[in-house]
């Protein structure tokens, strides 16, 4: 079984711990690499706008730090690819890490 979860975990140390939870070589870590910026543009919930009036506080990209990933298995550069290509090289990925046919 193939679970996929989608952690907001802006700090190393708490994907360390995410990664913990699972045996060696079952968890992945990927990396949605994207600036700022188009983060913001893409905001369909106005979070971006609400954090920079000051009614979020520690908001990532905002006032909150970002720790990038040192090491995930994989990165995607969803600033330049769109949903269907980001799932196609996921789904790519998979079979050769052993983790589906």
């Amino acid at each position: 079984m193939i679970v996929i979860c989608a952690f907001i975990s802006p700090y190393r140390d708490e994907r360390r711990f995410a990664r913990a939870l699972l045996a060696p070589g079952e968890f992945i870590e990927v990396f949605l690499d994207v600036s700022p910026q188009v983060c913001e543009a893409r905001d369909p919930k106005g979070n971006y706008a609400r954090a920079r009036r000051g009614e979020i506080e520690g908001f990532t990209g905002i006032d909150g730090s970002y720790e990038r990933p040192q090491s995930p298995e994989m990165t995607l550069d969803t600033e330049h690819l769109s949903v269907d290509q980001c799932v196609e090289q996921i789904l790519a990925f998979l079979p050769a890490r052993e983790l589906a046919r």
